[in-house]
């Protein structure tokens, strides 16, 4: 009797990290159940990358695509609310950035559990990162750890079994390492964006673009996505 194939639900936005994410957990012979959201975004291209990244790994089929309008009408960030400007340039660090969305990773975790449970999986995936977090609250590893405490309180696998791992293979690594790492893995860089602007071409710009060309150029890669201008 063959042994069953794990599972992973990977949170897949279109971008860098979360597709690096694809990549390793189909490396760890996981069976990839992509998950992305349609909040609102100005980077709505993303979601079309991430349809591009769910065919390239020939998951299409299990990719699903959860609409939660609500954070747009709700606003409050650069990326939900037309009235306020993406930033240009470096924000201070010492404080949590306009383009922090209120309460986005703790919906997107809620729902990626509920998916996990109900599909049987063993994993969820996300790509935060500690080192290049840009300020968020919500992807540092003492969110991550309180939430797993939630998953063994409030669900069934919680209760009855070992759990749900939520697992953030990026956390303590330099945007350098993660973009060494998905080349070796022949992650599709080409397929993705990271622009809070969403436009055709990458702005080059914004915080996020800024930390993409930096990794690439620490790596010593080129980036294979275009740019309006590049300011590194």
């Amino acid at each position: 009797m063959s042994e069953k194939k794990k599972k992973a639900v990977i949170i897949l936005s279109g971008g860098l990290d979360s597709t690096t994410c694809m990549g390793m957990a189909l490396e760890l012979g996981y069976e990839l159940y992509p998950l992305t959201f349609d909040y609102g975004q100005r980077h709505h291209i993303e979601i079309e990358n991430a349809r591009s990244v769910a065919e390239y790994y020939g998951v299409a089929k299990q990719h699903k695509v959860i609409k939660l309008g609500f954070l747009r009408d709700f606003g409050g960030s650069a990326l939900t609310d037309q009235s306020i400007d993406v930033p240009v340039g470096e924000e201070e660090a010492s404080e949590i950035p306009v383009t922090y969305v209120p309460g986005r990773n703790l919906l997107f975790l809620s729902i990626a559990t509920s998916f996990a449970e109900a599909s049987g999986a063993d994993a969820i995936y996300i790509g935060v990162n500690a080192l290049d977090y840009s300020g968020y609250p919500d992807c540092r590893p003492a969110f991550i750890h309180k939430f797993e405490e939630v998953i063994a309180l409030a669900t069934k696998v919680g209760v009855e079994s070992d759990g749900l791992q939520i697992a953030t293979p990026l956390i303590e690594l330099s945007k350098a390492e993660i973009i060494r790492e998905g080349v070796r893995l022949k992650v599709p860089y080409h397929l993705t964006t990271s622009c809070y602007n969403g436009r055709a071409e990458a702005c080059g710009e914004c915080d996020s673009c800024r930390l993409r060309l930096k990794g690439f150029a620490d790596a010593g890669l080129k980036d294979p996505i275009a740019y309006e201008q590049q300011s590194l």
